[in-house]
């Protein structure tokens, strides 16, 4: 018993210098969560794993990657075949960024459904934004070091796409470039980006964490916690159920690592960079593929170039997500209530599959076609359906309280169970 009790007494004497047990206690194990999340609740915690997993394999990996033209092709073979372990870890880097950017977009579609982005949570939503984009830039700087064909060739398109920005547009291309086409200096500063970006994406999850823990989390309901008997503490209830989610998720990103760990890659990669070699399709990775859909599908508009209209719209569907609180006018959070918004809500997923699809097809007339009319879509969503919807649609009525939604007609009113709960 000794033993424990020098432990606990080392424990209170950090505790009162750096009250960080003090901290991990209250937002980590006491910290009240509404006691009706569900499943779709669980992608946060696992976004958060997987950026843990990328930093950890990425440093790694960083150990023995060379960024040099003439070197960076033959470091990432090295790593594959002589480094120990060198295969699985490129390949657990690779595929987490997939599964990153899986639980990532599942998060914010959740987050439209249940009206996460609703006062008072709105800074919270564009911290998210914010997340997304930073994981979009390390994610692109990322898939350009592996220096094969689809990398340079990737890289050589869309840094060239600042090219249309008026007045400033040469100047970042060559910024970015580090002279005057996609070379060396290039894949230098890609490199130190990407290593770089995720230690700022930290820190703005941490903002992202704290600004959620200051008004709590949202719930299935949307209706703000009346009192205690609305909640639970954190743990022990949703930790085990965050083990369980990272089980599941853990069996599927593991079977990719281990049985088709090229799944997600493109062939052309496995061929090293030839600047004098145009690939027949240049496509970005698939999480780009509809904002790539959006960026092509741009047609001329009045004296705008698609060029620039196509970077104008790529970059409108993502800032657009900015103002999303408030251009939503309803005064329901939660799709559960919303008879309506759940068609619509539904048909933007639809809506983004497209995009995606087409993002990765061939250009001709009927892609194009497509692509277009789902873009028209896409912006019609939200600069009018939402609008629209918040002023005419007329919501189901709400629980009165968390409590009394879950307890309903499996237990005794909240009323008559008091006594049990006060302790």
């Amino acid at each position: 018993m000794a033993a424990p009790a020098a432990q606990n007494k080392l424990i209170r004497w950090i505790d009162h210098r750096l009250p960080v047990f003090t901290f991990i206690n209250h937002e980590l194990q006491e910290y009240p969560t509404p006691r009706n999340l569900s499943y779709w609740w669980n992608f946060g915690s696992l976004a958060g794993i997987a950026l843990v997993l990328m930093i950890a394999t990425g440093i790694f990996l960083a150990m023995n990657y060379t960024p040099n033209a003439d070197l960076a092709f033959g470091s990432v073979e090295r790593i594959m075949r002589d480094v120990n372990y060198g295969w699985l870890l490129r390949y657990m880097h690779q595929n987490g960024a997939s599964f990153f950017f899986i639980v990532v977009y599942i998060h914010i579609f959740r987050g439209l459904y249940y009206g996460s982005y609703k006062a008072p949570r709105e800074l919270l939503w564009m911290l998210g934004v914010v997340i997304m984009l930073l994981m979009m830039a390390t994610a692109f700087m990322g898939y350009v070091l592996p220096w094969g064909q689809m990398s340079f060739w990737g890289a050589t398109v869309i840094t060239s796409l600042f090219g249309a920005i008026p007045l400033v547009g040469d100047w970042v291309t060559h910024l970015l470039w580090g002279g005057f086409a996609v070379d060396n200096p290039t894949l230098n500063r890609f490199f130190a980006l990407h290593y770089l970006l995720p230690f700022i994406l930290v820190a703005v999850v941490m903002l992202h964490l704290i600004a959620l823990h200051q008004h709590g989390s949202n719930n299935p309901l949307g209706i703000d916690k009346k009192g205690p008997q609305d909640s639970i503490p954190f743990h022990p209830y949703y930790t085990v159920k965050d083990l369980f989610g990272l089980a599941v998720f853990l069996l599927f990103y593991c079977a990719v690592v281990f049985f088709a760990p090229n799944m997600f890659g493109e062939p052309d990669n496995y061929i090293p960079a030839n600047p004098l070699a145009t690939p027949p399709e240049i496509v970005p990775e698939w999480y780009f593929l509809p904002f790539y859909a959006i960026l092509r599908s741009t047609p001329d508009i009045l004296f705008i170039s698609a060029k620039l209209a196509g970077v104008m719209a790529m970059g409108a569907s993502i800032l657009l997500l900015f103002v999303l609180p408030w251009l939503d006018t309803s005064p329901v959070r939660s799709g559960k209530f919303r008879p309506v918004f759940r068609i619509f809500f539904w048909l933007l997923v639809i809506d983004c599959l497209v995009l995606g699809y087409i993002g990765g097809q061939p250009v001709n007339n009927m892609t194009l076609t497509i692509g277009r009319t789902a873009e028209v879509w896409y912006f019609l969503h939200f600069l009018v359906i939402l609008p629209v919807l918040g002023k005419f649609e007329r919501p189901l009525p709400l629980p009165t309280s968390i409590a009394q939604a879950v307890l309903k007609g499996g237990a005794p009113p909240a009323t008559s169970r008091a006594p049990m709960e006060k302790p």
